[in-house]
């Protein structure tokens, strides 16, 4: 009963902390499990084993590290953006599109989809390019689209490669192909279909990539988010397992020293199978889904 207790206690802090609900219930549940429609994805899907595993923690801060190199999607945070003053709250709205395009039902896909577009019409603006010529932007752009899609893409499955014991059905190349459907409600219809084409798509963007002041002072925020202070110690993990993964030609450009990939892989590896461990196996999240799968017939 302890044991239950403290895993309880553990899991409610933890959900409390990424989805900012003060009861640990995260207000996109009732999104994932209404219904009884089928959504993007089975459990045996790539995307569903990859996002729901605790390897997503380091592909997050490993999402943000790659969009601060573009200055379009630098910029659109930097003025459209609550992140500095609320950080935990724009984490938890990019939490809840992740998760409900990963496990909810094609209704509360296309649901948050409409609201992720909506958001996006009000993020316009101009910013300065690599080549140093001023650009106006929207969210919607479909480069920039495009650009954020392939910086979470890649990030997740990279982490996933690295910080998770757990095989990705299909592969990569699954995992790439699959994941491309969560953007099509967007508007992008240009996603790679493959890790060779995901690589290919990212080299294409190295011209426009930069590091300016303005992104190195972002960095810096990213590597100092103000967490509880008990969470602090695991986070600078995080934020390191994050940057030793990154390609050697945009850790180069940051210009921020981390451990070698060698020795974080293991120990964040078992660090992140500890805190599965401590917080319980269960998954509000999935066995929703998987409930809702049943009533839609889909899964038995």
């Amino acid at each position: 009963m302890k044991n239950n207790a403290l895993q309880e206690n553990l899991s409610k802090r933890f959900r409390k902390l990424l989805s900012g609900a003060s009861d640990g219930v995260p207000p996109w549940l009732k999104v994932v499990e209404a219904g009884d429609k089928p959504g993007l994805y089975l459990p045996s899907d790539a995307p569903w084993v990859v996002h729901g595993d605790f390897a997503t923690l380091v592909g997050g801060v490993r999402a943000l590290l790659m969009q601060a190199l573009h200055p379009g999607s630098l910029t659109g945070v930097a003025q459209h953006s609550r992140y500095e003053k609320d950080p935990l709250g724009r984490l938890s709205g990019t939490i809840r599109w992740l998760t409900v395009t990963t496990f909810g039902s094609t209704d509360a896909v296309f649901g948050e989809a409409s609201r992720v577009n909506k958001m996006h019409t009000r993020v316009t603006g101009e910013y300065e390019t690599a080549a140093k010529e001023v650009r106006p932007y929207k969210a919607a752009d479909p480069d920039l689209l495009l650009w954020v899609h392939v910086a979470f893409m890649d990030s997740f499955l990279r982490a996933h490669q690295n910080y998770s014991r757990k095989p990705i059905p299909g592969g990569a190349d699954d995992y790439v192909r699959l994941w491309a459907k969560s953007v099509e409600p967007l508007g992008l219809n240009t996603a790679p279909m493959s890790e060779a084409e995901l690589l290919e798509t990212l080299q294409g963007f190295d011209s426009q990539l930069v590091v300016t002041p303005a992104t190195t002072d972002v960095i810096k925020w990213i590597r100092k988010v103000p967490l509880p202070l008990a969470t602090k110690p695991i986070y600078a993990l995080l934020f390191h397992s994050a940057l030793a993964s990154l390609p050697k030609v945009y850790q180069e450009r940051i210009g921020m020293r981390s451990y070698p990939l060698w020795i974080l892989r293991p120990i964040t590896t078992n660090l992140l199978a500890i805190m599965r461990k401590a917080i319980g196996p269960e998954s509000a999240i999935e066995d929703a889904a998987v409930a809702r799968l049943k009533r839609a017939g889909v899964i038995s």
